[in-house]
């Protein structure tokens, strides 16, 4: 009995240092370069999340302190009215679809929000935009709950992806055709880079420009963020990379 006890607990901490490796991330990127400025519009409704939105936006704007050509980032709305953040910050969009003409977008990001898995899903004017653009662009992004919305468009056919940890299994339960990842930070596959969100906000968009623009840009602005960045110490899958 006692040889039995032994053997287990020699078990499990063999175990306990394995665990890790399996989780180790090796993606290995060929920076894409991009010959122009790229577009990175932010759709933002009322209820948006404060980390969601400026987690990411902070980011894809620091390229223009490191790398020319960089990213242009904007907000856009379906109205020209102030928006309201779920934490109450105030933000005036710099554009509304309904009615501007709004510039090329290169990179749709869509930041959770309080109803980004109810009301929001329901709007079709929102839905049909986020069909289009999202199609149009060259990558799309979700933080947390904004997965609902790119799989609520259709954008997600197809697609591995992951959501915020705590809504995983609904929304396992409203896409069932999905293939939904859990434990992880990000996953990118193709198009689409969606992510648990939260803190770990800043994950994608370093990886983006660490796709785009290489390791020593992303590394700059991580610095500058007093961020510790290193792309395979951050649980993610990137799809055939």
């Amino acid at each position: 009995m006692r040889l039995t006890c032994i053997l287990l607990i020699i078990g499990a901490v063999v175990s306990c240092k394995q665990a890790p490796t399996q989780n180790k991330s090796t993606t290995t990127l060929a920076p894409v370069y991009p010959a122009k400025e790229l577009n990175a519009a932010f759709l933002i409704v009322d209820g948006v999340y404060n980390s969601e939105l400026i987690a990411p936006m902070d980011v894809l704007h620091h390229t223009k302190f490191h790398v020319n050509p960089f990213i242009r980032v904007f907000t856009v709305a379906q109205h020209q009215d102030t928006i309201t953040s779920f934490e109450g910050l105030k933000i005036i969009p710099d554009y509304a679809f309904t009615v501007d003409s709004i510039p090329a977008i290169d990179i749709l990001v869509v930041p959770s929000a309080a109803h980004s898995m109810d009301e929001d899903l329901q709007n079709e004017v929102l839905t049909e935009f986020v069909r289009k653009s999202g199609k149009e662009a060259s990558y799309f992004m979700s933080l947390c709950d904004g997965a609902f919305v790119l799989a609520n468009a259709g954008l997600l056919e197809s697609y591995e992806c992951t959501t915020f940890p705590g809504d995983i299994q609904r929304f396992k339960e409203s896409y069932p055709r999905l293939v939904v990842h859990e434990g992880i930070s990000f996953v990118h596959d193709r198009k689409a880079i969606t992510s648990a969100g939260g803190a770990k906000s800043y994950d994608p968009a370093l990886y983006l420009v660490e796709l785009l623009y290489g390791k020593k840009v992303a590394d700059g602005i991580a610095q500058g963020l007093v961020i510790d960045w290193q792309l395979n110490e951050v649980k993610h899958i990137a799809v055939g990379r």
